[in-house]
């Protein structure tokens, strides 16, 4: 009996320091959605790349970013990382045969035009 009482509270604990897990990574997301610039965490948490990635990044100048006045710090435009993310569109299947069908109309070869 004792055994299953201590189980239940454990597991109690545990249900807690998950539902406050949660919790806190609802809030950081929430304060995210209403920043417009933003720390490196902050870009961390939105991209989903680790700090030393987006530290490469900028010190290759592949990724737009702000120095603070003292330059210390770095921010980012929020705008811009969304913009980024975006940039390397795949498309689909239907859209590439449309195009290879548009291609195929107006460059035939040979025959008479």
């Amino acid at each position: 009996m004792q055994k299953s009482i201590l189980l239940i509270s454990i597991l109690f604990k545990m249900d807690l320091n998950i539902i406050h897990g949660e919790l806190q990574e609802i809030k950081q997301l929430t304060l995210l959605s209403a920043k417009k610039a933003l720390s490196m965490d902050d870009a961390s948490l939105l991209t989903g790349l680790s700090k030393s990635h987006l530290y490469k990044l900028v010190c290759a100048k592949k990724i737009p970013y702000y120095k603070s006045q003292g330059g210390k710090l770095t921010y980012f435009e929020k705008s811009e990382l969304e913009a980024r993310q975006l940039m390397h569109r795949v498309s689909t299947s239907d859209e590439i045969e449309a195009k290879a069908q548009t291609y195929c109309i107006g460059n035939k070869k040979g025959g008479k035009k």
